[in-house]
């Protein structure tokens, strides 16, 4: 892609995270927010014409083949992002695939090599990885203001009620992959050591998905994670990394807002405020439209490899619960 061009982008599905996404692209000059798909024309239609877009389709396939986008943002349940990435791949269309990245890592395994295979750019809109407070809350710990992490604990729970993306198996459903791979992603972002233990429990709905579940990691260098997520509760959302010398509370481990550096005793020092966002999601589109400029199979934010180790991780806790899912 040329570093000039407006970077068109077809969105896949036309629920409320298509509508984030279209609130965004709608604020970025870099980008455009260029085409919808839907399974019903009717939608499609609609959304278009709420959110100013040019083009609107009544199958995926369509704009797939619409020469003109750039990029394709999959907005569809994660249990459905299989087929339309590998399908959009095989058309050599870049792809942002939105959280879960997969139903399992058998799947992602594929879909990752296939787009190294046909050399195709492809990202996990995991957007946290891509927000500045990243990078803010590594120079904290780096430079030394909280000593040595030694826990880091984050909890991430909203009360969804009996919403099928979180009760129906063929749906993936449970609070796991919608909600728990934001604090495995948490502790990853802050804690790279290599876990060397992983245990976890949870809670299951009548339909044998994980309402609500508990995580502990143990890394190579010493650091303890604890991880809570709750597809039946409203969760305080807060993520801490406790250090010898202080801590850091960040404020939403979905979306930081505000990270407050404390010493020791827990005496107050500061509160940091990231950048005055649009929504917090035009940071993983701006970081898709420079890895196509610069010629990437892969966002340097989210590699290929990350996403993979993180579905390896909710199989495998999948699999201690008891969780399955038809495509497994």
């Amino acid at each position: 892609m040329n570093k000039d061009k407006t970077m068109r982008v077809g969105i896949i599905g036309a629920g409320w995270i298509a509508e984030k996404a279209a609130i965004t692209l709608n604020g970025l000059k870099e980008c455009e927010c260029y085409a919808i798909a839907s399974r019903s024309l009717e939608k499609a239609e609609a959304f278009a014409q709420k959110w100013n877009m040019p083009k609107a389709y009544g199958s995926y396939a369509e704009l797939i083949a619409d020469e003109e986008v750039d990029l394709i943002y999959v907005a569809t349940p994660h249990s459905h992002h299989y087929d339309v990435t590998k399908e959009a791949l095989m058309a050599g269309k870049p792809c942002l695939v939105e959280k879960a990245f997969m139903a399992n890592y058998r799947q992602a395994k594929e879909i990752v090599d296939l787009a190294h295979e046909r050399k195709v750019f492809l990202a996990e809109a995991i957007w946290t990885r891509y927000q500045p407070a990243l990078k803010m809350v590594n120079d904290l710990i780096w430079s030394g203001r909280i000593g040595t992490p030694r826990l880091l604990t984050a909890t991430l729970g909203y009360s969804m009620g009996d919403k099928p993306r979180i009760m129906r198996a063929d749906l993936c459903g449970g609070a796991l992959l919608d909600l728990g791979v934001y604090c495995l992603n948490f502790a990853r972002m802050f804690c790279p050591a290599d876990i060397v233990s992983m245990e976890g429990q949870c809670v299951k709905s009548d339909t044998g998905m994980d309402l609500t579940n508990a995580i502990t990691l143990i890394l190579a260098d010493g650091m303890l994670c604890n991880l809570q997520s709750s597809a039946s509760c409203v969760g305080d959302n807060i993520g801490v990394i406790a250090g010898t010398d202080g801590n850091l509370i960040i404020d939403n481990v979905n979306n930081p807002q505000k990270i407050t550096v404390n010493t020791c005793d827990r005496v107050f020092v500061e509160d940091i405020h990231v950048p005055q966002q649009i929504t917090g999601y035009e940071y993983q589109f701006i970081a898709c439209r420079q890895a196509l400029i610069d010629g990437l199979l892969e966002p340097r934010e989210m590699p290929h490899e990350e996403t993979l180790y993180i579905m390896q991780l909710m199989d495998s806790l999948r699999q201690k619960w008891g969780v399955h899912y038809p495509m497994d």
